[in-house]
C-alpha cells in the first residue's frame, strides 16, 4: 500500500492505494479531516504605501488571464489572474478591497511559486 496526500482547491486528502489488487475496484478517497492546510493567499497588510499589498502565485503555471488593469478597484474575492496548473484552471483571487497598483505578469507567462503577480494598495 501507498499513502498520497493530495490538495485539491485547498482541501487536503490523504489517499492510500492497494498494489496488486486483481481486477478489484479502487476504493474512494475520504478528506482528512485534520490535515486542512490554509490556502496559499497573499498577506494582506494595511498600509498607504504604494503598492503593499503582493499577490503571489500559489504554484507554478501559465498565465491564462488576467481580468484587471493598473488603477482599478478590486473587491474581496475578485478574480485577479487565471493561472494553468497541471491543466486545471484556477483564480487568484484578491484577499481584501483594494486597488490593483500594477499587474507584474502577461497572458502566455510561466510564473514561479511565490512570484509576485499583481500588486494592489
Amino acid at each position: 500500500m501507498k499513502n498520497y496526500t493530495i490538495t485539491v482547491n485547498g482541501t487536503v486528502y490523504d489517499v492510500t492505494v492497494e498494489e496488486g489488487a486483481s481486477g478489484a475496484a479502487p476504493a474512494a478517497a475520504a478528506p482528512a479531516a485534520a490535515a486542512k492546510k490554509p490556502a496559499a493567499k497573499p498577506a494582506a497588510k494595511k498600509s498607504s504605501g504604494a503598492g503593499s499589498i503582493k499577490t503571489t502565485a500559489p504554484m507554478q503555471g501559465k498565465v491564462l488571464r488576467i481580468p484587471v488593469k493598473p488603477g482599478q478597484a478590486v473587491k474581496k474575492g475578485d478574480v485577479l489572474v487565471v493561472l494553468e496548473a497541471m491543466k486545471m484552471e484556477n483564480e487568484i483571487q484578491a484577499g481584501q478591497d483594494a486597488t490593483v497598483v500594477s499587474v507584474d505578469v502577461a497572458v502566455g507567462d510561466m510564473v514561479e511559486t511565490g512570484q509576485v503577480m499583481v500588486t494592489l494598495n
